[in-house]
């Protein structure tokens, strides 16, 4: 684990494949409910997930 991550809380798996975010992500990021999209990538050699704020490429 990098000095960079912070642990916010565990969560199962649901059924239909949902992870729930802590409430704390909508304090600590500029996010909001139902229109923040998130890229998911795979560590394989940690076996983590990584979710990131997905930037939309404005083309001029």
């Amino acid at each position: 684990m990098s000095g960079s991550e912070i642990y916010l809380d565990t969560y199962v798996l649901q059924q239909d494949m949902r992870i729930r975010m802590p409430k704390s992500v909508l304090s600590n990021l500029n996010i909001e409910k139902g229109k923040t999209k998130f890229d998911i990538y795979l560590d394989s050699e940690c076996k983590a997930l990584v979710l990131r704020i997905h930037e939309e490429c404005e083309e001029n």
